[in-house]
C-alpha cells in the first residue's frame, strides 16, 4: 500500500519536512517513489510548497495520506474530507487527564 507522508530533513532542533510517496511498510528515510513538495513549520510564516497535480494523481492511484498529511491537505484546500485525529492518547495519560477534571456534583 502506498502512503503520502512526511520525511524529516533539516538540522537538529530545526526540522523541515518533505512530502513523499513510499510504501507503507518501508521506513520514510529508506527511499521514496516521488517527492511531492516540502513543509517548513519553523519559519514565520510557515513555508508550504506542494505539487497539487501530483498529489491528486497519487491519491487517484490509491495512495493514502497519513493523518498529519491529510490535515495539511485539508487546510490547503487540496482535498475535501474531514480532518483526522493525528495524536493518540495512551490509556495511562487519559486516566491522568480524567483525574484532573473537576468533579461536578
Amino acid at each position: 500500500m502506498l502512503m503520502i507522508r512526511f520525511q524529516r530533513i533539516g538540522k537538529l532542533k530545526s526540522p523541515s519536512y518533505r512530502l513523499v510517496v513510499s510504501e507503507k511498510n518501508k521506513d520514510p528515510q529508506a527511499g521514496q517513489m516521488e517527492n511531492l513538495g516540502h513543509y517548513d513549520p519553523t519559519q514565520k510564516p510557515k513555508v508550504i510548497s506542494l505539487k497539487t497535480d501530483r498529489i491528486l494523481y497519487w491519491i487517484s492511484k490509491g495512495a493514502q495520506p497519513s493523518a498529519t498529511v491529510n490535515n495539511l491537505l485539508v487546510n490547503q484546500g487540496i482535498i475535501k474530507s474531514k480532518k483526522q485525529k493525528s495524536v493518540a492518547i495512551s490509556k495511562k495519560r487519559a486516566k491522568k487527564l480524567e483525574a484532573k477534571k473537576p468533579k461536578a456534583e
